[in-house]
């Protein structure tokens, strides 16, 4: 009777927890809109239930094999659950460039929810946990190119806003030569190299809008071959889907449907002037009387990269208040003068002939789902990639028309929302005035707070930076 009582009771919590997991799971699927996960239930009920498969037969086991099995147990369990809470609601990056000081600074880890917009079903499911694209060590792919699935992407708590710090995949980073160095420069060395190499240019004013799309076209093949041919130096060239790609962290600074435009260093959306971050800095070219002390360049952020920038080029990146404080220094500044160069040429679409800066830039309209745009020749090398590339259309254009699979476009309806992010170090961020749009499957998370922060400058205790610990990313404006 007792033995009896023991044995319903057992059975009782063993179907009890069965159905608290089985809900929860089926919660999970629903919320993911994912219902190939259906395969796990019986699993989960034999589990629980029926125990037919003995999933710990090592526990029978003796000596060595029970004491290996169950660290292999272990870590199995730890990496399947840190790969699910990776891939669906949040994980730790950390700031490895200068390209948001000082709002965010190098050596800061940052809490990063995936919740917050709603995290991706991956693209490409059977990956090494921990891992973005290369397993270390091995220098080889940490994830397999099969089963690739199409983007889709749970609901969130909320949406990208203006001004939000976002965690993205670099758009750009589909194409790559495999030498780490250059992974990230593909596009920028093949018409970089190109137009390097090509010695009679012609006058780009002087040719048709056809005769300027082929001329770049002519450029960008003549340094995508030598990038090729060149294997020791640069790499084999290989692709990477858009979960695979680096990623960046950068500052919202377009929405979909918004018209950008850069008027002299502001940015202007629809015709008015975004509010500039707190931290934004500009590169200043200083004269030194003397050395800055540790202890202002500590005060005023001041990094030993800037001092290298300083030495090498004559100019390093200052917010407005170490401009203001320096500006006082008569002891140990001479002059202080914002650096107003910008290159003509380096900027966003490389093969579009417009005249842009990184300091004035656009106007340019950024694509909204379901929003119909008129083609031309004018603009059709600024929306050549979101079309061709994010958008997976065949184009094509030939005697001064545009063809998107095979028929001829005067006008393109967009499939996704795209943004527009910068860094607030405006004169020392690689951004989408150089790499264009961010699509919306692109979009990873948002950073919700600083757990930890180091100063890539300093050791020890000294180094830590603890009044950033636990700071609201929200609150850096």
């Amino acid at each position: 009777m007792t033995y009896n009582k023991k044995k319903n009771n057992g059975n009782a919590r063993q179907w009890g927890k069965f159905i608290i997991v089985t809900v929860l799971y089926l919660l999970f699927l629903y919320w993911l809109k994912s219902w190939l996960g259906l395969i796990v239930l019986p699993f989960i009920f034999d589990a629980y239930i029926t125990k037919k498969i003995k999933w710990q037969w090592w526990k029978d086991a003796e000596g060595p094999v029970r004491f290996i099995m169950s660290w292999v147990d272990a870590i199995v369990f730890a990496l399947v659950a840190v790969y699910f809470i990776n891939l669906f609601f949040f994980q730790n990056y950390v700031i490895p460039s200068s390209s948001l000081e000082k709002s965010l600074l190098t050596g800061d880890y940052l809490f990063v929810s995936k919740v917050s917009y709603g995290p991706r079903i991956p693209e490409t499911p059977l990956t090494m946990p921990l891992t973005q694209h290369t397993l270390p060590v091995f220098e080889c792919k940490s994830y397999i190119d099969w089963p690739h699935w199409n983007y889709r992407r749970a609901k969130g708590l909320g949406k990208v806003e203006l001004n939000d710090i976002v965690v993205f995949n670099y758009p750009a980073g589909d194409t790559i030569t495999t030498v780490p160095r250059y992974q990230t420069e593909y596009y920028a060395m093949c018409y970089g190299y190109g137009n390097g190499m090509i010695e009679n240019k012609p006058q780009l004013d002087s040719l048709t809008a056809q005769q300027r799309w082929d001329y770049y076209r002519f450029v960008y093949n003549v340094g995508r071959n030598h990038v090729l041919a060149n294997v020791a130096e640069f790499g084999k060239q290989a692709w990477r889907p858009t979960d695979r790609r680096e990623n960046y962290v950068k500052r919202c600074v377009g929405l979909p449907g918004q018209t950008l435009q850069i008027k002299d260093r502001i940015v202007y959306l629809d015709g008015k002037a975004n509010k500039e971050p707190e931290n934004v800095q500009y590169s200043y070219f200083v004269k030194l009387k003397q050395y800055l002390p540790d202890d202002l360049m500590k005060d005023l952020g001041i990094s030993m990269e800037d001092l290298t920038s300083l030495n090498q080029n004559g100019y390093m990146p200052l917010t407005k208040r170490a401009v203001k404080v320096l500006s006082a220094r008569k002891d140990l500044v001479e002059s202080i003068v914002l650096n107003t160069e910008a290159t003509v040429g380096d900027t966003y679409p490389l093969n579009g002939h417009t005249g842009w800066t990184r300091d004035n830039y656009g106007p340019i309209w950024i694509p909204q789902k379901g929003k119909t745009l008129d083609i031309t020749m004018d603009n059709i090398a600024i929306y050549e990639r979101p079309i061709k590339v994010y958008e997976g259309n065949d184009l094509k254009v030939e005697n001064g028309k545009i063809f998107i699979n095979g028929k001829e476009a005067k006008s393109y309806t967009f499939k996704m929302d795209y943004y527009w992010m910068m860094g607030d170090n405006r004169h020392n961020s690689a951004d989408s005035r150089f790499w264009g749009f961010v699509p919306e499957d692109h979009i990873v998370g948002k950073p919700i707070f600083i757990w930890w922060s180091s100063d890539p400058d300093r050791s020890g205790f000294s180094g830590i930076r603890w009044h950033r610990l636990f700071n609201m990313v929200d609150n850096i404006k």
